[in-house]
C-alpha cells in the first residue's frame, strides 16, 4: 500500500511545557562550566537552539499507543484469530512469523501498532517533524541538581550532578499520517488526548516529575490526493473510478479500494464518517482537502474515536 496515496492527515500542534522537561543531548561535551546533561540542540533559525527530535515524540506515542492496545486488546498474536487486536513488543519480538511473506501477508499478521508505526518488515504510516521553538514565546531554560540514593545505607551513592531543563516556552511540530483507517487515526488523538491530561511524559526523569505539557490542537488537514470535486462541489469523486462520497465524508483507506484488494490488507471497505467540514480543493486545483481549524481539531479526533470504538465491538 506504500505504492499509492490515497488518503493523508496533517496533524499541526504546539507542545507547551507544564513544569520541566529534558531531552538528553546523549553525550557529555569537555566545557566544565555546562551541566552534566545537556538538552539536545540544534542549529535552527540562524542559531544554536533546543529542540525536541521527532524521533522522541515518535517513541513516546507509539509507547502510548502500545498501552493502549494492550488494555483493550491482547499483548500477544493469536494465530487461531487475526483479527485480535493486539499489540507486540518491538524491542524482543524477532518477527519470525512475518519471514517469507507477501506484503499484505505481513500487514495482516503484524500487530496493530506495527501496522501504525512500522517494524523490521513494513514501513512506518506515521511521520513526526522534529518539533523546534516558536520564536515568538521566549524559552526559559534551568538547571538542577540531583544525587542517586543508596538503596540500603539511604545516603548518596551518585552526584550531585546537574541537568538542564526547560520551564517555558512553546515547540511546534507535525505529526503526518498516510494511507489510513479511521481507527488508526482514532488511537493517535487518544495517545495526544493522554499526553495533554499528562498521563506520561516526554523525555528524562518522567518518572520525578519531568516531561509533563500541555497540548495545543492548532490545525488538521485531510487530503484525498487521488479526487476530485464535482461539479456542484456537493461530492468527493475518485479519479479512475465510480467511487463517490458526500462532500463532508471522512474517509479509511479502505473506501478507495476495491473489495478484494481492501480484503487482502483487512482493511474495512466502509470506513467513514460525516463531518460538518466541507471539502474543498488542494493547491492547484487537483486533490480534495478537509481542514479543521484551531478551536475544531477535536471534533476530527472524536469522529474517528468512534470508528476506533467500532473496530473494539468487531474484535471482541
Amino acid at each position: 500500500m506504500h505504492k499509492r496515496f490515497v488518503n493523508h492527515c496533517t496533524i499541526d500542534i504546539t507542545l507547551i511545557p507544564d513544569g520541566p522537561i529534558l531531552i538528553k543531548s546523549g553525550k557529555e561535551g569537555a566545557d566544565p562550566t555546562k551541566p552534566d546533561m545537556e538538552f539536545v540542540e540544534t542549529y535552527h533559525a540562524g542559531g544554536r537552539s533546543i529542540y525536541l527530535p521527532g524521533s522522541s515524540l515518535k517513541g513516546a506515542i507509539r509507547a502510548h499507543a502500545e498501552r493502549i492496545v494492550r488494555t483493550v486488546g491482547r499483548d500477544r498474536r493469536d494465530s487461531n484469530n487475526l483479527d485480535i487486536l493486539w499489540a507486540n513488543d518491538p524491542l524482543n519480538d524477532k518477527y519470525d512469523y512475518l519471514q517469507n511473506k507477501s506484503s499484505s501477508e505481513i500487514y495482516k499478521l503484524s500487530s496493530f501498532t506495527d501496522q501504525m508505526f512500522g517494524n523490521t518488515s513494513i514501513a512506518s504510516r506515521i511521520r513526526i517533524e522534529d518539533a523546534y521553538p516558536d520564536q515568538s514565546q521566549p524559552l526559559k531554560i534551568e538547571e538542577r541538581n540531583g544525587v542517586a540514593i543508596d538503596r540500603i545505607f539511604g545516603s548518596v551513592a551518585v552526584g550531585p550532578f546537574n541537568y538542564q531543563v526547560c520551564t517555558a516556552g512553546e515547540f511546534r511540530t507535525k505529526i503526518h499520517l498516510k494511507n489510513f483507517t479511521l481507527a488508526q487515526l482514532g488511537l493517535i488523538g487518544l495517545v495526544l488526548r493522554d499526553l495533554n491530561d499528562r498521563w506520561f511524559g516526554l523525555g528524562f526523569a518522567k518518572s520525578r516529575g519531568l516531561g509533563t505539557v500541555e497540548v495545543k490542537l492548532n490545525q488538521a488537514v485531510v487530503q484525498y490526493p487521488g479526487c476530485i470535486l464535482s461539479e456542484d462541489k456537493q461530492q468527493i469523486c475518485a479519479i479512475g473510478s465510480q467511487k463517490k462520497w458526500a462532500n463532508t465524508y471522512l474517509l479509511g483507506v479502505g473506501e478507495f479500494l476495491e473489495p478484494d484488494e481492501a480484503k487482502l490488507y483487512a482493511f474495512p471497505t466502509v470506513d467513514h464518517q460525516d463531518t460538518p467540514i466541507a471539502a474543498q480543493e488542494m493547491d492547484l486545483g487537483f486533490g480534495v482537502q478537509l481542514i479543521w481549524q484551531e478551536g475544531r481539531v477535536q471534533d476530527l479526533f472524536e469522529r474517528s474515536v468512534r470508528s476506533w470504538s467500532n473496530l473494539l465491538v468487531q474484535t471482541k
